[in-house]
């Protein structure tokens, strides 16, 4: 297979760089079962990678529970910050964005994480974050008028490079249909890490889908290959 050539890559942070997807599940678990409801892996497809705002959204409309949006996420922040403190990286993480940084591939972050949250959850990897250019926080940042799968938060942190590289010269790499879906639209290309449980029907809009970012090969967008 062959890809566009790039020169800027754009990381995801939840269920990419660092293993937090199975805090979120808990957590919103834990909010439906007073209500005798149930996270399924269908509404969690829709919620994956979105901004806080929307995850309140559809979790209140497809479980139908008795929250207001703001109740919602008073619970849901307060459980989420417990919950965590010391998330680890995800299998290949280090290595891949060690790698950009020493050939000087220039690196971002967007995640729909807000600012306080992204700051809690990569707290035991600061060496590692330290590396990216930038972070955008989907939930917090007021250049980010619509979350994922919309293409805002991608183009904001194109934006955000020293050089303003165009969209096609951006890869962007997801563990979320939504996230996937927001980097095509915003015209890049997308690497597609999802968890074994996103269904085939989910996957199709990525560029390429590989089960952990072990197996990413940078060589097929044009970017140094590991050593």
């Amino acid at each position: 297979m062959s890809f566009k050539k790039v020169t800027h890559v754009i990381f995801d942070m939840d269920g990419l760089l660092i293993e937090s997807e199975s805090a979120y599940d808990k957590v919103i678990n834990e909010m439906a079962q007073p209500f005798g409801k149930t996270y399924t892996k269908d509404i969690r497809i829709k919620i994956l990678g979105t901004p806080e705002i929307d995850t309140a959204k559809i979790a209140i409309r497809e479980m139908q529970l008795p929250y207001t949006v703001d109740k919602f996420l008073e619970i849901y922040r307060g459980k989420v910050k417990a919950e965590l403190q010391h998330p680890p990286l995800m299998p290949g993480a280090r290595e891949l964005v060690q790698h950009l940084h020493k050939h000087n591939i220039p690196i971002a972050v967007a995640t729909s994480s807000a600012q306080d949250s992204m700051e809690l959850k990569t707290q035991d990897h600061q060496d590692l974050f330290k590396l990216f250019s930038h972070i955008v926080c989907g939930s917090t940042d007021p250049e980010v008028k619509h979350g994922k799968p919309a293409p805002d938060i991608f183009l904001v942190c194109a934006s955000r490079f020293p050089d303003r590289p165009k969209p096609e010269q951006c890869l962007v790499l997801e563990d979320a249909p939504n996230g996937a879906q927001g980097a095509i639209t915003a015209g890049m290309q997308a690497v597609l890490v999802p968890a074994p449980d996103v269904p085939e029907e989910c996957r199709k809009p990525a560029t390429i889908v590989l089960g952990s970012l072990r197996e990413f090969k940078p060589g097929m967008f044009g970017l140094p290959e590991f050593d």
